[in-house]
C-alpha cells in the first residue's frame, strides 16, 4: 500500500495551504472537500504536473479563512 499524506500549512498571515501526495486521479478533492470547507473559500488551486499522472498526485490549494 502506498503512503497517502495530507500536509496541511498555515503561514504567520493565516493563510492556509493543503498538499496531497500519494493520491491518484482526483481523489485529493474529496479528501480535502470537508477540510476546505471547514477553513473557508479556496482562493487557489493548481493542479500540477503530477496531478495528472495517475500514478502519482500532488496538489496544492491555498484557502482564505473565514474571519470572525
Amino acid at each position: 500500500m502506498d503512503v497517502q499524506e495530507v500536509e496541511v500549512t498555515i503561514d504567520k498571515n493565516g493563510q492556509v495551504r493543503i498538499q496531497v501526495r500519494g493520491v491518484k486521479g482526483e481523489t485529493c478533492l474529496e479528501i480535502t472537500k470537508d477540510l476546505e470547507n471547514a477553513l473557508g473559500s479556496v482562493v487557489d488551486r493548481q493542479m500540477t504536473a503530477d496531478a495528472l499522472d495517475p500514478q502519482a498526485q500532488k496538489t496544492d490549494r491555498t484557502i482564505h479563512q473565514k474571519s470572525g
